[in-house]
């Protein structure tokens, strides 16, 4: 484990995060939540802490599409094709959803919105581009916290539909 961060260690799991790792051990996932020492509200910021590739980060990112949450987990060397998207989840419109939205659908804030652990399910896409690496690593309902996964355990856990999305 690298001195960057801890995997507890000392260090109490905010709130969310003790909301996700609960999830992740029923969803029988093998990943524990990592505390990093500053926030990583952007793919590349959690690159840097952890020492991989941006691709490897699932950027969680929230929709409004039509109304409802529409959770995409995407590469973070990707960017959305909301249109693309848009049809892919066959909805007419597909937004960024406002602070207040991603609270509301996730539970969580924008910068640490996990695949799971949310108040209800939300229909999720996972980045096909995301297999391409053995590990990836998603938010853990804080900025503070990640946790590794596997591309085929995110579309497990999620219930995700793989897709492109850009």
């Amino acid at each position: 484990m690298s001195e960057k961060f801890s995997r507890g260690g000392g260090v109490p799991l905010p709130s969310n995060a003790v909301i996700v790792q609960s999830a992740l051990r029923e969803l029988g996932a093998g990943g524990d939540i990592v505390v990093l020492p500053e926030k990583a509200p952007t793919a590349a910021t959690a690159a840097a802490q952890l020492g991989c590739e941006v691709g490897a980060i699932a950027n969680s990112l929230v929709f409004d599409a039509d109304g409802s949450a529409l959770l995409v987990l995407t590469s973070g060397a990707h960017r959305v094709d909301v249109d693309l998207i848009a049809r892919t989840a066959g909805v007419g419109t597909v937004r960024r959803a406002t602070p207040e939205f991603v609270r509301q659908a996730t539970g969580q804030p924008i910068g640490g919105v996990a695949p799971v652990g949310h108040p209800a399910p939300v229909r999720t896409l996972v980045d096909n581009w995301l297999a391409k690496h053995e590990v990836v690593w998603a938010a853990g309902g804080h900025p503070h916290t990640v946790f590794p996964t596997t591309f085929d355990e995110l579309v497990r856990i999620t219930a995700g539909t793989p897709v492109d999305v850009e």
